[in-house]
């Protein structure tokens, strides 16, 4: 329980993609930190929801290496828990809920472009590469013979699409969700559930009050606030970390193969990462090896860099 008598629970929702790198261990012990040192809880997600990327002994291999590096969750797989399943491939008949009522409050439409067809309209509005799209398919008569379409979720028009909030490291933001994010993705044309209407459920439900992931995912606060307020539910608290990157300035990714758990684990104690980390954070002056426990006590948001941090 915080300050304002709020019984925090962070999260920490990996993709089992591949082996986690550093910067995902980065966003963990933070965000692990940031809701012990409040008293609250931390929950484990695997957000399996991409069948053609996700595998289970990839999951398997993340909760390995967290229970490893001593970042032991409350609830989750494993240790289960009131609001599982905890495997995001398990709760297709909750997303369809959901979306049924985005649907019926006319939220929803089917959207037939391909990719190629966005692009070939305009440029990547954002530096890494996002696409706004410009509601092509919004105003389409029912058809059905425009062949498999992904569901899009509408936007508020210019005027009273403005969403403001306070990251938790950033501080104030304001996005346009016409301008800036477009009508957004809920379920894919192969039938796959979509970030940003499962992440959103599934934070409501599991009663998770504080999100710390990397700042590439700012942009997708505001979407997510928005969704929340369609469907009733109290959006959590956002808070954005700097990105680790690597020797080009290119965020870490699995491709950074030296860099993945797997390797790490050969050449390092858990110890002697979770102090690189803590360096790496601004938490240490020094990388000196100890447990997530020990580190506790030293954890300070202001001591956090809010620039991108290359290792």
């Amino acid at each position: 329980m915080n300050d304002s008598g709020i019984n925090i629970k962070g999260r920490f929702a990996p993709s089992p993609t591949g082996r986690m790198h550093l910067g995902n261990v980065f966003s963990a012990l933070l965000s692990w930190l940031s809701a012990k040192v409040q008293g609250g809880t931390w929950l484990l997600r695997i957000e399996d929801i991409d069948p053609q990327r996700s595998r289970r002994e990839w999951a398997e291999w993340i909760m390995d290496d967290l229970e490893w590096l001593g970042l032991e969750w409350d609830e989750g797989p494993r240790s289960g828990g009131d609001s599982g399943p905890y495997f995001q491939s398990e709760r297709g008949e909750i997303y369809e809920h959901y979306l049924r009522r985005l649907q019926e409050a006319g939220l929803v439409y089917p959207c037939y472009c391909t990719r190629a067809d966005i692009l070939a309209t305009q440029a990547p509005h954002e530096s890494d590469g996002r696409v706004v799209y410009k509601g092509t398919c919004r105003h389409l008569p029912p058809c059905t013979g425009h062949g498999a379409a992904a569901l899009r979720m509408m936007v508020p028009d210019d005027g009273k699409g403005i969403r403001q909030f306070t990251d938790g490291h950033y501080g104030s933001q304001k996005v346009n969700l016409t301008t800036q994010c477009g009508d957004f993705i809920v379920r894919r044309k192969d039938g796959a559930w979509a970030y940003q209407l499962a992440v959103v459920v599934d934070d409501a439900l599991m009663g998770v009050t504080e999100v710390v992931r990397g700042r590439d995912l700012l942009l997708s606060s505001p979407q997510q606030i928005y969704t929340a307020e369609c469907l009733g539910f109290t959006p959590p608290r956002f808070t954005h970390l700097p990105l680790l990157c690597n020797a080009a300035g290119q965020r870490l990714s699995k491709r950074d193969s030296s860099l993945d758990m797997s390797s790490l684990r050969e050449r390092h104690s858990a110890k002697e990462i979770i102090g690189f980390l803590a360096h790496t954070a601004g938490l240490l002056s020094q990388p000196t090896p100890l447990t997530v426990k020990e580190l506790l006590p030293l954890f300070d948001w202001e001591k956090v860099s809010r620039k991108d941090i290359m290792i």
